[in-house]
């Protein structure tokens, strides 16, 4: 009897024991071609927003500050400026 017992257990403890240990898949971050000329304005991140009126910029332009309501389209074109609530620049990007 004991030796069914063992019988039926051992695949039991078999499936709880650990498998070989698998790396976790990280996603991949999509990115999207600088089609504003975001690469060109990277030298303002990190600025205050202030250092905006001393860059000419020709094209659309959108600030994007805390709590503001920001329209879902995509404009290839438009260049977005993530500003902080401390008025700092701190993403600039396509869009």
């Amino acid at each position: 009897m004991r030796h069914v017992l063992i019988a039926l257990l051992l695949p039991l403890l078999a499936a709880c024991a650990p498998g070989p240990a698998v790396a976790p898949s990280v996603p991949a971050i999509p990115t999207r071609p600088d089609t504003c000329g975001a690469a060109a304005q990277s030298g303002l991140l990190g600025r205050d927003a202030t250092a905006l009126e001393r860059v000419l910029i020709l094209g659309q332009v959108r600030l994007i500050r805390p709590g503001d309501a920001v329209t879902q389209d995509y404009s290839p074109q438009r260049i977005n400026f993530e500003i902080d609530a401390g008025n700092v620049i701190r993403g600039i990007t396509c869009g």
